[in-house]
This record gives structure tokens, C-alpha cells and sequence, in this order.
């Protein structure tokens, strides 16, 4: 393969951009070449020998580290196709018009589409335990008020006992969490998750005293002060009466809800988003949605 020269670059840019580039870490090298750049001596030598041979790859390689100055050094070259394409590339990047940031906003939306649907399809991360993991109280207030929570702590067929035991911490983790969130929004206490036996003791005390107070014929006190909150009642009503496919219907709202979140870029805790925000490949898949909306369009407005 015949090598490419750069006259356009000077030496001392030679010079400079490999020195500095030197002294980063973690920068990208070939296999064949990762014993040797192993401090920045090697490394210099490294780019300073790309810069001399290849400026189009050294661009590809390492152009997203340099700066605007010495990004400029490279001015000269931009009679090369090759080289002119990624400067052009690093430079939408660096300093992106209004056209550019607006088509790589549609793109962005495009892959991370993409990207939701093979979480969707391939993957566990919106499996109801994986969403409750990541929001604890916002699954609990769509869903978890209305299941059975002592079930979640028993062993499950095929498990060790080990496992039992982790699942059990785990879930101890995310009842805290939730009482905690309780805590900060004012809940009542006999309404915290894990109180349940508490509200039940509370509700019997209260038959108990209106039971006696009909039965004697005269209203005692607490009965008389007792505050009537349709609310709470109605709230009572209904987490005592929902079928399973209205449990099933706040599901999958709650499941809506964590695709959004997920769209809009607030699962950082939990994904790099810079891999998905600039994984090309993805564009395939969104590239082939879009000509089955265009042909199902074409064929409705045949």
C-alpha cells in the first residue's frame, strides 16, 4: 500500500500535537502496538510516525482529541478527499451549525428509538424486576401497592439458598428506599410499604369502637372525631379491588413512563449514552423502520 505524505503540517504542529496527545490516557492503540505505548515517549513516537505516513487514519484514530488550533494545522491537506471528509466530520463536531445540531438531534432520537426496541426485544432491562430496581417508589406507587409484598421475600423453585438470602437484602434495599421516599413526601405512617400490619390493627380498633358504640347505642368519642376522608377510602376501595388486568393496564403505563425516562436521556446511572448517542450501526434499524412506514403510508394512500 503506498504511504501517504502531509507537507502541509509543519514540524513544530507535528511536534506539538504529538507531545500533547502523549500525555492522555486510555487513547486507542492496535493491538500490535499497545507493548510499545506504554509511556509518553513511545506514544509520541507513535504519533509523530502516523502523523509522517497517514494523516487521513491519525484524523479517524485521534482527531476527536485535538483542539480548534490544532485541528487548523490541517488546513493545508484539504485537497485530499480522504483527509478533507474527516475534517469536515471533526469540525460538525466541534463547531456544528444550526442544520447540523438539528439533524444530529433527529438522529440521536433515531438510535436511541432503535436501541429501546432491542432492549425491548433482546433484553431484560423494562422486565418489571429491572424497573423496579432503578425506581423502587415509582414502581410501587403504579403497581407494587396493589401486589402481594410478602410473597417477594420467599424462596423461589430452583433457587440456592444462597440466592434466597441476596434477593432477600436486595429487596430489604428497595423497601427502604421506598419508605424512605415515603418519609421525604409526607406519606402517613400506617400507609409506608411494610406497615400493613399496622393499618390493619388500626382498621380492627376502629370496628371494634363503632361496633360498640352501635351496639350501646351511644357514639363514643373517637368514633364522633373521627375525621371521614372519602379519600382514603376510595384509595382503600380501590387496592382491594383491582383485577388483574387493571394491575396489568398500570403496568404497562409504569413500563410507558420508564421508556420515556429512558428516551429523554435520564437513565445515565444505568447506561452510557455517548455508545448508544453514537453507535452508526444502529441507524440501520431505524433506516429499515422508516421505509416500512413509508411503504405501509404508500400503499394506505393507494
Amino acid at each position: 500500500m503506498e504511504e501517504k505524505t502531509n507537507p502541509g503540517i509543519s514540524s513544530d504542529a507535528m511536534e506539538s500535537i504529538s507531545e500533547r496527545l502523549s500525555s492522555l490516557e486510555n487513547l486507542y492503540f492496535p493491538r500490535a502496538l499497545q507493548s510499545t505505548a506504554t509511556d509518553p515517549s513511545q506514544r509520541k513516537a507513535i504519533f509523530l510516525d502516523l502523523l509522517s505516513r497517514d494523516v487521513a487514519l491519525f484524523l479517524e484514530r485521534y482527531g476527536s482529541q485535538l483542539t480548534s488550533n490544532e485541528l487548523h494545522e490541517f488546513d493545508a491537506l484539504k485537497g485530499d478527499y480522504e483527509i478533507n471528509w474527516h475534517l469536515k466530520r471533526l469540525w460538525s463536531i466541534m463547531s456544528p451549525t444550526s442544520e447540523e445540531l438539528r439533524m444530529r438531534s433527529v438522529t440521536v432520537k433515531n438510535r436511541r428509538r432503535a436501541y429501546l426496541d432491542k432492549l425491548m426485544c433482546d433484553g431484560n432491562y423494562f422486565s418489571e424486576d429491572a424497573m423496579r430496581e432503578r425506581e423502587p417508589y415509582l414502581h410501587h406507587e403504579y403497581v407494587g401497592r396493589f401486589q402481594d409484598q410478602s410473597g417477594r421475600g420467599m424462596a423461589r423453585p430452583g433457587e440456592r439458598w444462597s440466592e434466597t438470602l441476596m434477593r432477600r437484602s436486595e429487596e430489604a434495599f428497595l423497601v427502604a428506599k421506598i419508605r424512605g421516599e415515603q418519609q421525604r413526601l409526607g406519606v402517613a405512617e400506617r400507609d409506608w410499604i411494610g406497615n400493613e400490619s399496622i393499618q390493619q390493627e388500626e382498621e380492627e380498633e376502629e370496628d371494634e369502637e363503632v361496633r360498640k358504640a352501635t351496639s350501646d347505642g351511644h357514639p363514643t368519642a373517637t368514633h364522633l372525631n373521627r375525621p371521614d376522608d372519602p379519600s382514603d377510602q376510595t384509595r382503600e376501595n380501590e387496592e382491594s379491588s383491582l383485577s388483574p388486568e387493571e394491575i396489568q393496564d398500570r403496568l404497562n403505563q409504569f413500563t410507558y413512563i420508564m421508556q420515556q425516562k429512558f428516551l429523554l436521556g435520564e437513565d445515565q446511572e444505568h447506561l452510557d449514552y455517548s455508545r448508544i448517542d453514537n453507535d452508526e450501526t444502529l441507524d440501520d434499524h431505524w433506516q429499515k423502520e422508516a421505509n416500512v412506514d413509508a411503504e405501509e403510508k404508500y400503499f394506505a394512500d393507494d
